[in-house]
């Protein structure tokens, strides 16, 4: 019963990591396209060539690593206070 337990908790941790790393993947990628539509972009952008633009390989990968980083920054702020 109590390894049971105990692996319910170890999936609810990994499900909520994943949540919240998605989450500010997310918030990199929505700030990243409303860059894209700002005055000094330039006129006439359209929604499928700014997702063209921001969606690289490059975008991905900083995303994905800040946030890694962000996520166990807000881990260790969590458990300290």
């Amino acid at each position: 019963m109590e390894q049971k337990q105990n692996r319910s908790l170890g999936l609810k941790l990994v499900w909520r990591a994943l949540v919240e790393v998605a989450f500010i993947i997310f918030l990199f990628y929505s700030n990243l396209l409303m860059g894209e539509f700002n005055r000094t972009s330039g006129q006439g952008k359209t929604l499928f060539f700014a997702f063209k633009d921001i969606f690289t390989g490059a975008n991905f990968l900083v995303a994905t690593i800040s946030a890694l980083i962000g996520y166990i920054a807000f881990e260790y702020l969590r458990k300290i206070l």
